[in-house]
């Protein structure tokens, strides 16, 4: 019968600390920009990510956006209490990402 052998304290440690990595990239995040809606001015911003790449919002003073990404290319976007809509992402001649007139620009977490 073979006996077994404990991990060497190294091993644990790692373990240890790729779960808590594991753990805390589930955790929202915030990150500052700069948003523009319709086409106005622009002003700071924050994206709060839940999940990258399926869903976030941005805060624009008193107004929040949702968006969800269904995996398989649609986006829709959800403000207050209204309908979701599809939106179609683009990049604009700034350099800043946008959704059908809700534009971000700065340091977008998007991978």
């Amino acid at each position: 019968m073979s006996r077994l052998q404990p991990l060497p304290v190294l091993v644990l440690a790692s373990m240890a600390l790729a779960a808590q990595a594991s753990a805390q990239a589930r955790q929202p995040f915030s990150v500052p920009l700069e948003c523009q809606l319709e086409s106005g001015g622009w002003h700071p911003c924050t994206m709060t990510v839940e999940r990258i790449g399926e869903h976030w919002w941005l805060q624009v003073g008193q107004r929040r956006f949702d968006f969800r990404h269904d995996g398989q290319g649609r986006i829709e976007l959800q403000e207050a209490s209204g309908p979701p809509r599809e939106v179609s992402p683009s990049w604009s001649s700034q350099q800043a990402l946008c959704w059908d007139g809700v534009c971000t620009k700065g340091n977008l977490p998007l991978d």
